[in-house]
C-alpha cells in the first residue's frame, strides 16, 4: 500500500465513531471536498479508490441515520446519499448544485470540544480528497477541495490551528499543499494519525542526516580540491624558478620552504610549518608559499 493509504487506515481504525458532533463536523470535511458532487440540488455522490475511504463515509453516513447507496465502477466507489438534508449541517449550504462551507465553522472557540470539532473536521478533508507523498521520495502533502470559497476557509482554519499551507488554484481545481516537513507532521498529528506521525518523522530524521553527510562529505572534498591545487600551484611555481635560474636568488626563508614543498607535495600547510627549522603557523606558510608564485609569475 501507498503512504496515503496507510495514514487513511489507521485513521478509519483508530478514530471512533462514539461522538456524533465529531461525527457530523468529519462528515462536513468530506462534504466540501474534492471528491464530492452535488445531484439534483439536495443529494451527494462521493467517488474514490479506496476501499478503506469509502467504509469510512459509510459508516459516517450510517452513524448519523442518513440513507445512501454504494455503488463500483471499476476501481472506483461512489456512494449516493438519498435526500441529505444539507440544514442539519449548519456548517453547509448548497449553491448553484455545488455544497458551500460557511465562514462560522472558523469561529467554533478555543476549548477542548470545539478543537475537536476542528480536528475532526480536517481529518474528513484529508480522508474525502487528500493524499501524501512516499516520504522517501518527497514531501507532499495535499488535500483538494471543491471549490475557492471553501479553499479557503480550510486554509484560514489550518493557519489558526499552527499549520501553514500554500494555494494552488487552476481552472477546475483547487488544493492546499504542503512541502516542509514539519508542517506535514503537525498536521498528521491534528488529525489523529499518530502511529503515521513517528513513521514520517523518523525517515526525516533519516533523511536529515544523510544530508547532513553528504554535506560535510563535499565541503571536505571541495576544501581537499582547493589545497591539491594551491600545492600543484606553488610546486609549478617553485619548478619555474629553478629552470629560469632565479630560484637561487630567492632569500634563505623561501628556499627552505620551497625544498619542503618539493619533498612533501601533499601535506597540510600547518604540516610543513612544523617541518621549517624555526616552526611557523599555517598564516605564515601561506604568506611565504604565495610569495613565491608571485615571484615567478612576475610579480
Amino acid at each position: 500500500m501507498s503512504f496515503s493509504s496507510d495514514i487513511k487506515q489507521e485513521l478509519n481504525k483508530t478514530n471512533s465513531l462514539v461522538n456524533k458532533e465529531n461525527v457530523k463536523f468529519e462528515l462536513i470535511g468530506y462534504c466540501v471536498s474534492g471528491n464530492v458532487d452535488v445531484i439534483k440540488g439536495k443529494n451527494i455522490r462521493f467517488s474514490t479508490e479506496s476501499d478503506y475511504n469509502i467504509n469510512r463515509f459509510s459508516k459516517l453516513l450510517s452513524n448519523l441515520e442518513i440513507n445512501h447507496d454504494i455503488d463500483v465502477n471499476g476501481k472506483t466507489f461512489f456512494i449516493v446519499t438519498k435526500a441529505l438534508d444539507i440544514h442539519k449541517f449548519v456548517f453547509l449550504e448548497i449553491k448553484e448544485d455545488a455544497i458551500f462551507l460557511k465562514e462560522e465553522i472558523k469561529h467554533l472557540g478555543n476549548n477542548v470540544k470545539a478543537e475537536e470539532k476542528k480536528r475532526a473536521f480536517i481529518r474528513g478533508c484529508f480522508l474525502g480528497a487528500g493524499s501524501i507523498n512516499n516520504p522517501e521520495n518527497s514531501y507532499h502533502l495535499e488535500i483538494v477541495l471543491s471549490n475557492e470559497n471553501n479553499l479557503k476557509i480550510v486554509q484560514e482554519l489550518l493557519k489558526e490551528m499552527d499549520v501553514h499551507t500554500k494555494a494552488l488554484i487552476t481552472k477546475n481545481r483547487y488544493s492546499i499543499y504542503i512541502k516542509e516537513g514539519e508542517e506535514i507532521s503537525k498536521l498528521l498529528a491534528l488529525i489523529g494519525a499518530n502511529k503515521a506521525v513517528l513513521q514520517f518523522e523518523d525517515i526525516r530524521i533519516k533523511k536529515e542526516m544523510r544530508g547532513k553527510v553528504n554535506r560535510i562529505v563535499n565541503c571536505e572534498t571541495a576544501n581537499l580540491n582547493k589545497t591539491l591545487n594551491a600545492a600543484i600551484e606553488q610546486i609549478s611555481a617553485i619548478k619555474k624558478l629553478q629552470v629560469d635560474g632565479r630560484f637561487n636568488k630567492l632569500d634563505d626563508h623561501l628556499k627552505e620552504i620551497a625544498i619542503l614543498r618539493l619533498k612533501n607535495p601533499d601535506i597540510s600547510l600547518v604540516e610543513l610549518g612544523k617541518l621549517l627549522k624555526e616552526p611557523i603557523g599555517k598564516s605564515g606558510v601561506n604568506y611565504r608559499l604565495k610569495k613565491i608564485v608571485e615571484i615567478a609569475n612576475g610579480k
